[in-house]
């Protein structure tokens, strides 16, 4: 028992160091899985902890706005992209006005998915991004309200996209 107690201590112990080297500076995120850049963002945008499975998320409350990209770097999976945005898509309900584009992106080709749905019996609008490169999935969404602030954030994130690149 006591040995069991060690071991998870020790697994905790290398989880949080893990974690704590993560970075974000200069438009820069570096963790001990991935590195990249990311554009700028307007003063209206605020960085966010959101959770241990996102990177980076920034919210702009004047636009009842949030967007975020993880990355997941495995290179032994090969999921494709459509089934990669279905599991961003958990817990939304009553999805309607789906639509999917497969356009180039960072030297790759990535899927764009724009969709409104329910979160929680609210109506959110939102706009993800997923691609394959190098051995890792980025995934990027921008969730909104479905109105013309969903249009003023998209904006901003598409300036936050166009910033991105890999090492």
């Amino acid at each position: 028992m006591h040995r069991l107690h060690l071991t998870g201590l020790v697994a905790l112990a290398l989880w949080a160091s893990a974690c704590a080297h993560a970075s974000y500076q200069g438009g820069v995120y570096r963790d001990a899985e991935a590195s990249y850049h990311m554009g700028d963002l307007g003063p209206e945008w605020r960085r966010v902890d959101v959770d241990a499975d996102t990177d980076l998320a920034f919210e702009a409350t004047s636009l009842d706005a949030i967007m975020q990209v993880n990355a997941t770097c495995d290179p032994s999976l090969d999921i494709p992209l459509s089934s990669l945005t279905n599991h961003l898509l958990i817990g939304f309900t009553e999805r309607e006005g789906r639509t999917e584009e497969t356009l180039p992106f960072a030297e790759r080709e990535a899927l764009f998915t724009d969709v409104e749905a329910k979160l929680d019996g609210v109506r959110r609008r939102l706009r993800l991004v997923v691609l394959k490169k190098d051995g890792c999935v980025y995934d990027f969404a921008l969730v909104g309200p479905p109105d013309a602030r969903f249009d003023q954030a998209r904006a901003g994130f598409d300036a936050w996209l166009t910033g991105f690149s890999t090492p």
